[in-house]
């Protein structure tokens, strides 16, 4: 066995930050051991030469001329020969629509199991999944002898955790026939256009039914613009058109894992709490102090967002010059 394998996924040249939680999610795993990374395509050398600068053990490249372009059958016959050749304990993967594709298929290939979407690592290991829409947490913990297939939920794990250092780059090339791919490439599957990438925002203010009317929201956009901060919302206030979806946190919007998250007359449903709970710093506005968004927050203002949030802006506007 050799450790714990991260599969990293790149796009249009760039590895996405998903993949850097999942090195994150690795280096969690494996502890003083550490983790090691592995990207596949056709020409990788600068995402490899990325990679080997995030105090990863190893990197390698898998390449082929039939990984240039993503298919189900190339990445899941090139990564099944790697996992044969190297025998991991672990692989993680980001849970990407690109994963869900194709990783069923290798674990089934290897007799294995894939335990998806996973939002925290225990001692043992223990895998937690949120099941019922983040109502109940699932633990898992692998059966039998590696490898154990792991992808693990976007914005579980901090990409800022991923150390520095210097990885060892070796090459790897699988074997692959054309008639063993039996789809076309297309173009990527890609969300509907968004012109906020949530997911990548540092600072978020986040606006709930407590704003009352679609009338008010200038007064969280202004506190939003004194912070330098993306503005979001819970799904109410984008189901009544007041915001675009594009700016909906939790389980049917975006999932957020951003330095400041600043809820603003937001209860704290459960659907919204999966979106945002792995913020690193939470601050909550509710005039209602049994809210639950309280339970999660590391700070919070009992009081009327109407009055409290002028002031906030106020205050950030003086601190700021």
């Amino acid at each position: 066995m050799s450790g714990i394998w991260v599969v990293v996924e790149a796009r249009d040249g760039r590895i996405g930050r998903s993949s850097w939680e999942a090195i994150a999610a690795g280096g969690n795993l494996g502890g003083l051991q550490g983790a090691n990374a592995v990207v596949l395509g056709s020409d990788t050398e600068h995402l490899a030469a990325e990679l080997s600068s995030k105090g990863l053990a190893r990197v390698v490249r898998v390449e082929h001329p039939l990984l240039a372009q993503y298919t189900a059958d190339g990445f899941s016959l090139a990564l099944e020969q790697f996992v044969n050749s190297e025998k991991p304990d672990y692989v993680v993967f980001p849970h990407t629509y690109q994963v869900r594709d194709y990783a069923p298929a290798l674990a089934a290939r290897l007799g294995k199991v894939l335990i998806s979407d996973v939002v925290g690592i225990g001692d043992g290991p223990v895998f937690t999944r949120q099941l019922l829409q983040g109502r109940l947490n699932g633990n898992y913990r692998p059966a039998g002898s590696g490898p154990c297939f792991v992808s693990v939920q976007a914005g579980a794990f901090r990409a800022e955790t991923a150390e520095t250092g210097t990885a060892e780059i070796t090459t790897f090339t699988p074997t692959i026939d054309p008639a063993q791919i039996r789809t076309r490439p297309s173009e990527p599957f890609r969300d509907s256009a968004q012109t906020v990438d949530l997911g990548s925002a540092q600072l978020i203010v986040s606006v709930g039914r407590g704003i009352k009317g679609a009338e008010n929201l200038p007064l969280v956009q202004h506190l939003a613009a004194a912070l330098g901060a993306e503005l979001a919302a819970s799904r109410p206030i984008c189901d009544n058109g007041w915001l675009p979806l594009e700016r909906q946190v939790g389980s049917s919007g975006q999932t957020v894992a951003p330095k400041l998250y600043l809820a603003v007359g937001i209860s704290g449903a459960i659907q919204h709490l999966v979106g945002m709970k792995s913020s690193q710093c939470i601050v909550a506005i509710n005039k209602d102090p049994d809210a639950p968004i309280f339970e999660v927050a590391d700070y919070g203002i009992v009081g009327d967002l109407f009055e409290v949030v002028p002031e906030l802006t106020e205050a950030v506007k003086v601190a700021r010059g």
